[in-house]
């Protein structure tokens, strides 16, 4: 079955960086689309990134255009989301994204804290 499971996240002051990563397995993790997203306390869930599949090609939301990188490494079957010029408003839980089939497939989460 699909698993997904993300993991990097922690404290750390404004301005500074994390890299989250998030292990795939019981999907062909090459043949998908990947997206990053994330939830803020008391908010709804925000689209951050997408990664396709065929070439690459990445989008990011206005917010973190600039600031963060998504990638993927298909021999590992683990995508990545480097986040830099950390701001407290990037305080959330962040979750990696998988459409397949109709179907949404989401990880555990992991908690992102950007505090002085």
């Amino acid at each position: 079955q699909v698993q997904l499971v993300e993991s990097g996240g922690g404290l750390v002051q404004p301005g500074g960086s994390l890299r989250l990563s998030c292990a795939a397995s019981g999907f062909t993790f090459s043949n998908y689309a990947m997206s990053w997203v994330r939830q803020a306390p008391g908010k709804g869930l925000e689209w951050l990134s997408d990664i396709n599949s065929s070439d690459g090609s990445t989008y990011y939301t206005d917010s973190v255009k600039g600031r963060f990188t998504i990638s993927r490494d298909n021999a590992k079957n683990t995508l990545y989301l480097q986040m830099n010029s950390l701001k407290p408003e990037d305080t959330a839980v962040y979750y990696c994204n998988l459409e397949k089939r109709g179907f949404q497939y989401w990880g555990q989460g992991t908690q992102v804290t950007v505090s002085s």
